[in-house]
């Protein structure tokens, strides 16, 4: 029976978190794209911005854990991305002229480096 090692076992975790992770800001930014379409006072609206605010909820948790292993200054950065689009989509819902469009765009460029 094949049996992998501990390196290889958290390397494939990884890459499954990561693959979830990009799944989940998949789903943000087709909820956004669609809310933007809709207006920001519309329930498209309001469920694009109650989903997108779970996962950086969840990402700033994990990165604030002690046994998070990412490099300071990254976690800093993420941890700032994060508290920014929590606080950008609670301005949307507060000013219906804003737009998502920075919320996507942020977003996106999070998403392609899960790579």
């Amino acid at each position: 029976m094949y049996k992998m090692s501990y390196a290889e076992v958290m390397e494939g975790d990884a890459r499954q978190a990561r693959a979830r992770e990009q799944e989940a800001l998949d789903h943000a930014i087709e909820l956004m794209k669609r809310a933007e379409a809709k207006g920001a006072r519309s329930p498209e609206a309001s469920e694009a911005i109650q989903y997108v605010q779970k996962p950086w909820t969840f990402f700033i948790e994990n990165l604030t854990d002690p046994n998070n292993e990412l490099a300071g200054a990254l976690k800093k950065d993420l941890i700032s991305i994060g508290v920014w689009t929590i606080a950008e989509a609670d301005r949307i819902l507060a000013d219906s002229s804003r737009s998502f469009t920075p919320l996507i765009d942020v977003n996106k460029t999070i998403r392609d480096g899960l790579v």
